[in-house]
């Protein structure tokens, strides 16, 4: 277990480029903007299904995604919007597939949680917990096969380390090298369940050294400090090295599902994240830290706003899918 050693230099904001900060900061508020305007529209009755919402940990996705390229993958989970528009999913597309439109990814048959967009390397949010690291596993044995340098990244809560999934897709790629970083982010509950009750061990990097690969732990809450620390591990992976684990520690804002009550949360608990809000603190440091323009900030914002406006008018203006499409894109 330990942290990514950053040369000397390259700690602090200074060695982000400004298009970075800005693109980093962007993409948190569409994350944060998206799941509200998608909980609003849930709550009236809008969108069908269950809602599992990122609010909380855009800085994980955002950190990380800002990375990749076009040509790397990634595989995400229930709770996969803020994956998926962090890798740069339209939301217009992804906001009618909520809505069950037929304009949406999968045209309305997939709804929140599989959200695919293979062009761009997403390959998909998963209903099953857990099962997007074998898939991560054979993305990551065509992209070695391929050698372009390609980068895998499963996302999995630390929850799906307690089940198979996690333990043979790391024990495989770990035999055959694979361009694979394992992210864990450990948002403190199973479903309803915390960490220390199904957990025998106080970090889930500990798990990595079973399988002899490197693991870091991150701050999962700090944008600057994700983005820093996946830099360095993706080029190494770029370069032949790997697998990797990294676990960044964070926290759900919202229940499992969009309507859970919470009751096995302590009171109070919520609150005290809130306070570490990822979006206000890296406001803050690029007002405070970077001197950036409190009204370039406003404008990515309103710029935000329009674009999910946008989308929900596309979504809401969209029509259903007709009875024949069910015998469609089917495997029998």
């Amino acid at each position: 277990m330990k942290k990514i050693k950053l040369k000397k230099g390259e700690e602090g904001l200074s060695h982000i480029p400004n298009e970075e900060l800005m693109s980093l900061y962007q993409t948190m508020v569409k994350i944060r903007g998206f799941e509200e305007r998608v909980s609003s529209l849930f709550s009236d009755g809008l969108i069908p299904g269950f809602l599992h919402l990122y609010i909380g940990q855009e800085a994980v996705a955002s950190g990380i995604c800002e990375n990749l390229s076009k040509e790397d993958y990634i595989t995400s989970t229930h709770r996969g919007h803020g994956h998926c528009i962090a890798k740069g999913a339209d939301v217009k597309k992804m906001m009618a597939e909520l809505f069950g439109k037929e304009t949406g990814y999968c045209k309305g048959k997939g709804g929140s949680m599989h959200v695919v967009d293979v062009e761009i390397g997403i390959l998909g949010a998963n209903g099953i917990v857990g099962a997007g690291m074998p898939i991560a596993v054979g993305a990551g044995i065509t992209a070695k096969t391929n050698n372009k340098g390609q980068v895998v990244i499963p996302f999995f809560g630390e929850g799906a380390t307690g089940i198979g999934y996690f333990h043979e897709a790391v024990n495989m790629a770990s035999v055959l090298k694979l361009p694979i970083i394992f992210v864990c982010e450990s948002n403190q509950y199973a479903e309803f369940t915390p960490r220390e009750t199904h957990l025998p061990v106080k970090t889930i990097v500990e798990r990595g050294g079973a399988y002899g690969i490197e693991s870091f732990l991150v701050n999962g809450n700090d944008v600057v400090e994700v983005y820093q620390t996946m830099k360095p591990i993706i080029n190494r992976v770029r370069n032949g090295e790997g697998p990797f684990l990294v676990e960044c520690v964070t926290n759900r804002w919202s229940g499992h599902f969009e309507g859970d009550p919470q009751r096995y949360r302590p009171e109070g608990e919520i609150d005290e994240w809130k306070k570490n809000d990822p979006i206000k603190n890296f406001r803050s440091i690029l007002t405070s830290e970077y001197h950036i323009q409190e009204s370039s900030l406003v404008s990515i914002e309103e710029a935000v706003k329009l674009e999910l406006d946008e989308a929900e008018k596309f979504s809401r203006e969209s029509p259903f899918p007709n009875e024949l499409s069910t015998l469609e894109d089917v495997y029998a």
